[in-house]
């Protein structure tokens, strides 16, 4: 009994620490990626593309981390390099303040860097813990933390912006950078002498089926992170305030969906993954013919539902169709996969809008959506390891 309840605590607690670095790391993030572009479009005067070479630069740091730095290094080195990330990621936030069109891009790959290094280890430190059903519910309950923050964020972010600038949202954040960092240090890295790396993960099915199943969602959230509040004030003609307030209502459907899914996490996931682009891909098809601003709204309260599930899904696949010792690896590539959509979808959005505009060069990111799932059904539907049930999981529930 003892030793249940100091199990009991020992999740808790790692839960508690798991919502703190989530909250600090993801709406600061978010408030990166999304304001960055503002910065660079309406205070720095920056063309469409320069303003999505701005943001693609944050991820090209965010990649050659994910894929360079993080799967090469061991547990102790990770630490000391995961806690330097955390207090340097609050000091470039303050940078930004200060930057100009070329400082701007420094501060972006070195803040891409940071994130590069803090994102994949902290899946990794969550997915690491010893009970299964236990691992799949801190995941479960990091990506309600991701989510929580990504109501917090925009929502604190759209008030200030009634207020300040773009330019000065960044030290207001600031504060919110150390609270990562001091809850960095309580993040474990357990040592594993037997981890793998490199080459040896690249045909994992747990890699493959988490990459195609965030392709379904992330490109076109690529896209939307950064021309979100650009297309808000083109096509409608709204503030700054009222532009970015729809990622508010997109987060919080976000949020209450994974919420679901941490209360009643998806035993077989088969059907959500074919719901879930689903519904995206209706969204993507309403784009051309949104009549007005609450119907945009409308539209992005929608996306929030697969934005919310999709997540938590790739990462529940890479936890079923990976050892302890490749686990690492695995989600450093994730990351890395997921980095380089966010830096190339945009660069091609950002091309294709003069020709046909912003409402179509949404529709037309169905088309990658489509494909993953029918790579997915065509290869993979049929493996119960990764999307059947397996009850063994689900026994003993905290």
């Amino acid at each position: 009994m003892n030793k249940l309840n100091k199990s009991k605590h020992l999740f808790l607690l790692y839960s508690i620490i798991l919502i703190l670095m989530a909250l600090s790391m993801r709406s600061t993030n978010n408030m990166v990626v999304t304001t960055v572009p503002l910065l660079s479009k309406y205070v720095l005067h920056f063309s469409y593309v320069l303003t999505a070479l701005v943001t693609a630069i944050i991820y090209l740091g965010t990649v050659l981390a994910t894929s360079f730095l993080n799967p090469l290094m061991n547990s102790k080195l990770r630490k000391y390099i995961f806690v330097l990330a955390n207090f340097m990621l609050t000091i470039f936030l303050i940078l930004y303040y200060i930057s100009n069109n070329i400082s701007v891009f420094i501060i972006s790959f070195l803040i891409g860097i940071s994130y590069g290094i803090i994102l994949p280890n902290i899946i990794t430190s969550a997915s690491l813990y010893p009970d299964s059903t236990g691992r799949e519910r801190l995941l479960s309950i990091y990506s309600v933390g991701l989510s929580l923050s990504l109501v917090f964020g925009p929502s604190l972010e759209s008030f200030l912006l009634t207020i300040i600038g773009y330019r000065t949202i960044f030290l207001f954040f600031a504060p919110i950078g150390i609270i990562g960092f001091i809850a960095s240090f309580f993040i474990s890295f357990p040592e594993n002498r037997n981890e793998k790396h490199g080459a040896s993960v690249k045909h994992n099915k747990g890699l493959w089926t988490s990459i195609l199943t965030i392709t379904t969602y992330n490109v076109p959230f690529a896209a939307l992170t950064v021309f979100l509040a650009i297309f808000a004030e083109t096509r409608f003609h709204v503030s700054s305030f009222m532009a970015y307030l729809p990622f508010v209502f997109f987060f919080t459907v976000s949020f209450f969906t994974r919420i679901y899914l941490s209360i009643r996490p998806i035993k077989n996931i088969r059907y959500a993954i074919i719901i879930a682009p689903a519904i995206t891909i209706m969204a993507l098809i309403l784009f051309p013919f949104l009549p007005n601003y609450y119907a945009f709204i409308a539209v992005m309260m929608l996306l929030g539902i697969p934005h919310g599930s999709i997540f938590p899904i790739s990462t529940i696949e890479i936890s079923r169709g990976s050892s302890i010792e490749e686990r690492n690896a695995i989600n450093s590539y994730f990351y890395s996969y997921n980095m380089s959509l966010f830096m190339i979808v945009p660069l091609l959005f950002a091309i294709i809008i003069p020709y046909i505009g912003f409402q179509e060069t949404f529709a037309i990111l169905i088309i990658p959506v489509v494909i993953s799932v029918l790579i997915i059904i065509k290869k993979y539907w049929k493996d119960d390891e990764i999307f059947g049930i397996n009850t063994r999981r689900y026994k003993n529930t905290f």
